[in-house]
């Protein structure tokens, strides 16, 4: 059961309007690294968790990305404030609501026109939320994994949206989210080393073959070496060969009498007769080389 406070998880203050900026910030409100698409996650996830633990922590993460979504909502909401009410009932003539649309840049005017500077669930290009933001596999292991790095990215994005605003309550209110991103990558981390056998994920162990070879797949300089291609639990294969199993590195498959007969009779139908060098249509339609592609 959810109850909603009237009260914000933290205060907004927004020092004058600026449907640019609302524009931008919207992409972590309906972005694929925004407060809702992390709420979505981590509580599908909670749902199917097995260990209490890890289900009471996601389902409060869950529920905190919700009250962060609020809040960037309302920043949203406030900074389109002004051009929501002139919107609406038309204040400026046509020209000059023409050159406040477009004065105000990012595309905010598309969000202006059809959401009426409102906080629709789009990112800042207009693109509608999707699930498909949503990556949960069902694996802890896997999915705590997603989650830090789901969390550090949001971070980045919070970085670089205060970078472009100079409004010091904005400025403030994304500090806050951005600050609870590394929260709850702390929280991700610790519920996955507290996950004894947490790597590889999954339960079937790889072939000790390749687990820890690392393959030099690039020519010519040698490879910058490092823990990445050479470190502890890791060989660094130079020049690996053509099939690394020790096979002819051919695809084969086994077929049946009906399979196999079927299969040549397409084989012999589409073969390719090499002698054969008919004038195309892409022949008729070309010119040679120097002349002015006019035709008598």
């Amino acid at each position: 059961m959810f109850v909603h406070n009237k009260r914000l998880q933290y205060t907004v203050r927004v020092g004058s309007t600026n449907p640019g900026l609302a524009n931008l910030l919207l992409e972590q409100f309906g972005g694929p690294q925004g407060e809702l698409a992390a709420a979505i996650r981590y509580f599908t996830q909670a749902i199917s968790e097995e260990d209490p633990g890890r289900k009471d922590m996601l389902l409060d993460i869950a529920t905190e990305e919700l009250s962060h979504l609020e809040v960037i909502g309302s920043l949203v909401s406030m900074l389109n404030r002004g051009a929501k009410g002139e919107m609406a009932e038309a204040v400026d003539g046509q020209a000059e609501l023409y050159r406040k649309l477009h004065g105000a840049g990012n595309d905010s005017h598309v969000t202006q026109v059809l959401y009426g500077a409102g906080s629709p669930l789009t990112n800042s290009a207009g693109v509608p939320w999707t699930a498909a933001y949503i990556d949960t596999i069902g694996e802890p292991t896997a999915d705590l994994r997603s989650n830090i790095a789901a969390e550090a990215r949001a971070k980045i994005i919070y970085e670089r949206l205060i970078n472009v605003s100079d409004d010091a309550g904005v400025r403030d209110a994304l500090g806050f989210l951005m600050t609870r991103e590394v929260s709850h990558q702390k929280s991700f981390e610790k519920a996955l080393y507290a996950i004894a056998g947490n790597f590889p994920p999954g339960k079937l162990a790889p072939d000790p073959r390749f687990a820890s070879t690392y393959f030099k797949m690039s020519q010519g300089e040698p490879p910058e070496r490092g823990p990445w291609n050479e470190g502890r639990g890791l060989e660094l294969v130079d020049d690996p060969p053509t099939a690394v199993d020790g096979g002819d590195g051919h695809a084969t498959s086994q077929l049946n009498t009906s399979e196999r007969a079927a299969l040549d009779a397409m084989k012999l139908r589409l073969k390719s007769d090499p002698t054969k060098d008919p004038e195309t249509g892409a022949e008729l339609g070309s010119v040679a080389p120097g002349q002015d592609g006019l035709r008598e």
